[in-house]
């Protein structure tokens, strides 16, 4: 919050929008947890939140209240959270986010009453419409949609390049960064210093414009906001291209949004002012300072977008602020690739229904053509990051490796026996990160043919629930299964839902360590499986849509010293960046696709 405020106030190239919804998740995950580890506030009821899926639709819950108090956008808020937060969706989770958003609204509706005389700077100001264009008559033609299609392919085509280029300075950034904290200061720094000098100096290349003589009291503009600075310009004049720099950014976009203003602002400075902040949109996004992408964006996008109203002249009947808010979308549909809730999100930011039909085209075009050339700029953030995240679709090359092959290259198994000996759980959880382990029961009476002895599949055990056992003591002296219940003693379905506690916390004599624990009752018996034969393509979506941690896989025939279990599948391992690692001879043939 403190670094977002900071950088915001000083006037840097990025928005409060990405901050927002990053505060909105970690207020949620902490509300849901009942605070942080060290200070957690043990109300009885907070136990029901503290499960994996509780928890993850508090964040989406948070993520879309960001949303919707970075751009006064409800409804905005919750597609935003459908379209891109949210990998897995349920119906449930659809009015809890309206909910979140709704509230949001109101608090901010009753701030903004409290607000009105001024006491809160420029939060009172302007209700909740950030970029009002409603007095605008949208009129347009069939001859209109030409601009319109080349605004969108224009903003696809910028935004695919946007994303390429802000791939490789985030990939210096990360080598510059990992140097230390004097290098990450001095990076933050030159950005910010570079800023300021940029948006101090470049208003002196600008012509000076008189003021209209109908507009005496706001032309040249006294005080912060305002159309007309004058900046070096003698009295009764303006300077346009610091009336865009020396202002907030909030500002800057209404400028350019404004309408009926064919003539308060030079294609020279509307220029400039676009080369300027395609520069820092690039170098800020990345630097040690909390930054979002969707003002940079909307400032590139909108400049263009106002450049090619100002070309088309009297040749259309779309006003130039229109062209802006249209350019505005197709920039940020050509890089982060949403559609529905960034229709929406503009429909709230401008409150101008007339412009739903061509704003639909822009957003479907750009998004389009960005998509031909990568990924959106999510994607490439969360790749760089190295978190696994699954695409929405596998890869064609996925369809001829099978998830046998995929198991073939990673290390053994790690299994544990339904009735375990304390010092080998003890040993496994201290030697593996894994969260999930297959159980197997051994002495079962074998199908017809087979050996005496067969070993069985009994199901998959969580690490919380073995953390849980050691932390409970629940410890047998001899080896033998337990009753129902000695299980509904010790347990309670809440603890077996919360999150899981550290090894480290669990003391362990070593008369315990020869005990046993019965893993029966805590194993989930029904965990999803696969054949080895199955193509990693349709694990891949059966992993993603049903919402899995843990996939297991089983051989394809049952045989005298066979394994029930193949391996177990993660995240991690259906990512198509990892399966390329391991298997370089995909690469070839993905490239070879290409051409």
């Amino acid at each position: 919050i403190i670094g977002s405020i900071g950088a915001v106030a000083a006037g840097l190239d990025l928005g409060k929008e990405g901050p927002l919804v990053h505060i909105g998740s970690c207020i949620a995950s902490l509300l849901g947890q009942g605070g942080p580890d060290n200070h957690r506030i043990k109300w009885q009821w907070l136990r029901y939140f503290n499960n994996d899926r509780d928890r993850r639709d508090l964040i989406t819950c948070g993520s879309s209240s960001g949303v919707c108090a970075a751009f006064r956008a409800p409804v905005g808020g919750v597609l935003f959270s459908l379209e891109e937060v949210a990998t897995w969706w349920r119906s449930a989770l659809l009015w809890r986010t309206f909910f979140s958003t709704a509230v949001v609204v109101v608090v901010l509706r009753a701030f903004i009453e409290i607000c009105t005389s001024g006491k809160c700077g420029l939060f009172g100001t302007g209700g909740l419409i950030m970029f009002d264009v409603s007095n605008v008559p949208v009129r347009y033609h069939v001859m209109d949609i030409i601009p319109v299609t080349l605004i969108g392919i224009i903003g696809g085509i910028l935004g695919g390049l946007y994303n390429h280029i802000l791939h490789k300075v985030l990939r210096l950034y990360n080598l510059i960064n990992q140097k230390g904290k004097m290098h990450k200061l001095l990076l933050a720094l030159s950005v910010s210093v570079f800023t300021s000098v940029c948006q101090y100096c470049l208003p002196f290349l600008a012509d000076c414009k008189a003021c209209d003589p109908s507009f005496p009291e706001t032309c040249p503009t006294n005080g912060r906001s305002g159309n007309f600075k004058q900046f070096n310009c003698p009295n009764g004049h303006y300077n346009d291209l610091a009336t865009l720099l020396l202002t907030t950014n909030d500002d800057a976009v209404r400028n350019i949004f404004s309408s009926n203003t064919p003539t308060e602002f030079q294609p020279s400075s509307i220029l400039i002012f676009f080369i300027l902040y395609c520069i820092l949109g690039l170098i800020t996004f990345g630097i040690a300072v909390p930054s979002g992408l969707f003002l940079p964006i909307i400032l590139m996008g909108s400049a263009y977008g106002r450049l090619l109203g100002m070309a088309m002249g009297s040749y259309t009947n779309i006003d130039q602020g229109l062209y802006a808010v249209l350019g505005a979308a197709s920039l940020m549909a050509g890089s982060m690739r949403m559609t529905v809730s960034l229709c929406v999100i503009f429909l709230e930011l401008t409150n101008n229904l007339l412009l739903l039909p061509i704003t639909m085209i822009v957003l479907l075009i750009a998004k389009t053509v960005g998509d031909s050339f990568n990924p959106s700029i999510y994607e490439i953030i969360l790749e760089l990051k190295g978190l696994p995240f699954l695409d929405a679709h596998p890869e064609p090359w996925m369809r001829t490796l099978t998830v046998g092959e995929l198991i073939d290259a990673k290390p053994p198994v790690i299994t544990l026996s339904g009735i375990e000996k304390v010092s080998q759980i003890v040993d496994v959880l201290r030697n593996t990160t894994h969260n999930g382990f297959p159980v197997l029961d051994e002495g079962v009476v074998p199908p017809s043919g087979l050996a005496n002895v067969a070993t069985e599949l009994h199901g998959l055990i969580l690490r919380a629930h073995l953390v849980l056992a050691l932390k409970k003591k629940w410890f047998l002296q001899e080896k033998r299964r337990t009753e129902e219940w000695e299980v509904r003693e010790k347990f309670s379905w809440v603890e077996l839902a919360e999150r899981e506690g550290k090894i480290e916390e669990v003391a362990v004599t070593s008369e315990e360590m020869e005990m046993y624990i019965d893993l029966h009752p805590l194993t989930n018996t029904t965990p999803y499986t696969v054949i080895e034969s199955m193509s990693v393509a349709k694990a891949m979506v059966l992993f993603r849509q049903v919402g899995l941690r843990h996939l297991l896989v089983v051989p394809k025939y049952e045989a005298a010293g066979v394994s029930p279990v193949v391996g177990i599948l993660t995240r991690q391992d259906l990512r198509a960046f990892n399966i390329l690692t391991a298997f370089p001879h995909l690469e070839r043939s993905k490239s070879g696709q290409k051409h």
